[in-house]
């Protein structure tokens, strides 16, 4: 790859905010190496990414949900003589139903996919950003980050949490470092998410207002890292709904998630 340009890691890079972090980040001269499970989706990007900005744009195909996959990742962008610039760990998905009526193979490989490979990634490049002096990753959390838990894909809140809160840690241990740590937390987003996890009718019925693309996401979380912010969330009333939580004592904020859910999850 070009040495001149910084290089990219872009996890659940086949659609949705991945895809629209491809493309951001190729149109500004990033060259790029991009993982999903969709290999197919990944060559189409990478092909069409590469023709209209001219960047080189890597394909590693993996299933970040086996535990060996992040490491066999980074060993293989070494082995090709890469360097990461910029880590997103965008990787994600729902997973619908109450806790005791799914698998705990199906929990063990949400929380392997969700919060420790993306752990594992910022844990392992760190040590390299820092030697180097630069470095920015972005943590794609939630919304929900701010709110109680409530019933109904149990871990993904408390998850998304965990990941916001790393993004601060980590945010002040590499002050003064040259890297920068953003956690990203937007509310509804038009991507595939809710067609994977079979909400799609359920949230059709949210305001039009209440919905943000998935290129307003990334712009707003790219500003973000670059002014080194450790927590940013996208859309005004998104930024409403964040610090009402904040404020709002918690057995209110835990009736309303509690309405909100039983209204969205009635079949899970």
């Amino acid at each position: 790859m070009n040495p001149a340009r910084r290089t990219a890691l872009i996890t659940g890079a086949s659609a949705g905010i991945g895809e629209a972090f491809a493309r951001a980040l190729a149109a500004s001269g990033h060259n790029l190496i991009l993982t999903a499970r969709r290999k197919s989706r990944l060559e189409d990007l990478a092909d069409e990414l590469s023709g209209q900005y001219g960047v080189e744009v890597l394909c590693l195909p993996a299933d970040l949900s086996a535990p060996s996959a992040p490491e066999t990742l980074l060993i293989d962008i070494n082995q090709q003589s890469r360097h990461i610039d910029m880590l997103v760990n965008n990787a994600g998905y729902g997973l619908p139903g109450m806790f005791s009526n799914t698998s705990w193979e199906d929990q063990r490989d949400f929380l392997q996919v969700m919060l420790t490979a993306p752990t594992e990634l910022c844990h392992r490049l760190i040590p390299s950003m820092t030697a180097r002096g630069y470095g920015r990753i972005i943590n794609v959390a939630s919304l929900v980050s701010f709110t109680p838990g409530s019933k109904g894909h149990t871990l993904y809140g408390p998850v998304k949490a965990a990941l916001m809160r790393l993004s601060e840690s980590l945010n002040a241990e590499t002050k003064g470092s040259g890297i920068h740590v953003t956690a990203v937390c937007p509310g509804l987003t038009y991507s595939e998410f809710h067609d994977v996890n079979g909400q799609r009718d359920r949230v059709s019925s949210v305001p039009r207002f209440m919905w943000q693309s998935a290129d307003e996401v990334v712009e707003t979380a790219l500003k973000a890292v670059e002014a080194n912010r450790p927590v940013v969330v996208t859309g005004g009333v998104n930024k409403v709904i964040a610090g009402l939580f904040q404020i709002l004592p918690d057995p209110i904020g835990r009736a309303l998630m509690s309405q909100q859910s039983s209204r969205f999850r009635q079949a899970d």
